[in-house]
């Protein structure tokens, strides 16, 4: 499981059959310290997010059994919205974590 903030939407008319009726996300994993991503993740939201939202991530098979479809060929998903992160005792809000291409922040 990763933390990831929800940066955007994803519509797709024309695909796999399996997929029809999921909601699905665009996504970019953060970190506590710096990291570098190469892109942004489509994710299928099993929960209910929404654009700005910190979520909880999910990937490979796992992922595919997160939504009621196990065959989908889904790679990610959202199985969780995020209220706070706790570390070392240090309580840190969503809106203060980084994206994980360490120069934006949230």
């Amino acid at each position: 499981m990763y933390l990831a903030k929800v940066v955007g939407t994803v519509v797709s008319t024309s695909k796999d059959p399996r997929l029809t009726g999921c909601k699905l996300l665009l996504v970019v994993p953060v970190a506590l310290y710096p990291q570098k991503v190469e892109y942004p993740l489509v994710a299928v939201d099993s929960v209910g997010a929404g654009i700005g939202e910190m979520v909880l991530c999910v990937d490979g098979s796992t992922a595919r059994r997160a939504v009621t479809e196990e065959n989908a060929p889904i790679d990610c998903a959202i199985v969780g919205i995020i209220d706070e992160v706790e570390t070392c005792g240090d309580l840190l809000q969503p809106e203060k974590l980084s994206l994980l291409d360490g120069e934006k922040q949230l």
